[in-house]
């Protein structure tokens, strides 16, 4: 625990500590993280060199957590998602650490947040029909003794999908 507090504050610091440069290359990366190093620098005024670097110091301090690509589910045949809100029978931090160890190990979930409020999870869920979905839910909800219960949401239209942080200085 000590160290995920002090890696926090680490990056608490970190944050007040970033330059216009270091703005503008995770702006710059946070809607095209292919762009080549000289792209990079012709966007934020560094060299290359520089933007590498910068960049390799914004992945190791965490400030970068992953460079992924944004999949269309439609195309890979995922097209149903579901928004689930679920509440535990008690919140206790071995059930609590429990159900993140499951969601973090269940490919359906795409997303989950601990959160506080009405539910105690909110899960953003794939299914490639519904199905699919309801097999999902008697496999990792009924069948999941901690779970008071959960509530379905199916979203209509994907309006927006990104992980982009607004950044400013």
């Amino acid at each position: 625990m000590q160290d995920v507090c002090n890696s926090q504050e680490i990056l608490q610091d970190y944050a007040m500590e970033l330059d216009r440069a270091d703005v503008a290359l995770l702006n710059a990366v946070q809607k095209n993280n292919r762009l080549t190093s000289e792209e990079l620098a012709d966007k934020v005024g560094l060299s290359p060199t520089a933007c590498q670097r910068r960049l390799k110091r914004l992945r190791s301090l965490g400030v970068i957590e992953a460079d992924v690509s944004i999949v269309s589910p439609k195309a890979v045949g995922r097209p149903v998602t579901m928004i689930v809100m679920v509440s535990l029978e008690r919140e206790r931090a071995d059930i609590v650490d429990r159900f993140k160890s499951s969601i973090r190990n269940t490919r359906e979930v795409m997303i989950g947040y601990y959160v506080t409020g009405d539910a105690d999870f909110i899960l953003i869920v794939t299914a490639k029909d519904m199905e699919e979905y309801e097999e999902f839910t008697r496999r990792f909800f009924y069948e999941n003794h901690d779970i008071k219960g959960f509530k379905t949401m199916v979203v209509m239209d994907r309006v927006k999908a990104t992980f982009a942080v607004p950044i400013e200085i």
